[in-house]
């Protein structure tokens, strides 16, 4: 069991949640004000995706990130910045007589264009999706292969900012530790267990167990399920020695019929961390467990 947890709020996310909760953050004003509320509510990270203003649609713009970043700095709130850097990956295969007729949401570029606004930007941490995946039902598949790992893997490791390594299944482990016997990852390395999502790794306790003992010695971890499953899993991951991953890019319900917000969703984990005798640890200790440095006068990695 963990006994000081480290909780991330996932704030908005790039599905299509906006029209089914009265309240996604879209704009980076919006944004910024969930990552100060989970901060506030007892969050020691905030992981942030970007979204047009205009449309409520993923974005991948360095300008959307910079303004997201600067407001949160600018609070004088103390939270953990944690970018993704997994957009970029989307490709939708065209029909059967014409597979290579993409769709036109199909968004896939390099490695280094993925990273543009890690490296403006160097939050503390950013993700790395460690493998290609069938994303939900249709014809949209995740792309990030073994090519495109090392690249960005390399990219992150000389930007000096720590990954966090999403799995999605029990093959993006095996891979991310092979890119930890190449050097491609520094020591220790964060792992996030991205449970729940078709068609990965079902969110079930067995299955956050199974990848918690694939983890390499001296691994830190956390992990999540979607849906009504975050919760328990939230129990899970602090029994086996995890820290835990709530927020609306998740979770769109606090429960049944009820929207939540990111600081209710954070304030229920909080609950169930404490009622299982664990502990909920500031920023200034997450960054002593993970292995991050300081922060200058500005807020900015030292």
């Amino acid at each position: 069991m963990n006994r000081q947890v480290i909780i991330t709020c996932a704030v908005t996310g790039a599905g299509d949640s906006v029209g089914k909760h009265p309240a996604i953050p879209v704009t980076p004003a919006q944004i910024a004000a969930a990552a100060v509320e989970a901060a506030q509510a007892g969050a020691a990270v905030a992981h942030i995706h970007v979204r047009d203003p205009e449309t409520g649609r993923a974005s991948r713009d360095p300008a959307l990130y910079r303004e997201v970043v600067e407001r949160i700095r600018a609070s004088g709130t103390d939270v953990i910045i944690n970018l993704t850097a997994g957009m970029g990956g989307d490709l939708y295969i065209g029909p059967d007589h014409a597979p290579t007729r993409f769709g036109t949401d199909t968004d896939l570029v390099g490695t280094e264009e993925r990273a543009v606004h890690v490296a403006e930007l160097l939050p503390e941490i950013c993700t790395l999706d460690c493998g290609s995946l069938n994303f939900g039902d249709g014809s949209l598949v995740y792309v990030s292969t073994p090519d495109m790992l090392r690249a960005q893997a390399a990219l992150i490791q000389r930007l000096g900012v720590k990954p966090e390594l999403e799995v999605f299944d029990t093959g993006h482990l095996w891979f991310a530790k092979q890119m930890l016997k190449e050097g491609l990852l520094d020591q220790p390395p964060l792992f996030q267990f991205c449970l729940g999502i078709p068609w990965g790794a079902p969110a079930e306790p067995r299955i956050m167990m199974a990848m918690r003992d694939m983890l390499p010695d001296g691994a830190l971890w956390a992990g999540f399920g979607i849906g009504r499953m975050q919760m328990p899993m939230v129990a899970q991951a602090v029994l086996l020695g995890g820290n835990v991953r709530v927020g609306l890019e998740d979770n769109l319900y606090l429960d049944r019929g009820v929207f939540a917000s990111n600081g209710s969703l954070v304030e229920r984990a909080c609950g169930i961390v404490e009622r299982l005798g664990a502990r909920v640890v500031d920023p200034a200790e997450a960054r002593g467990i993970l292995g991050l440095g300081s922060l200058d006068a500005a807020g900015r990695p030292a």
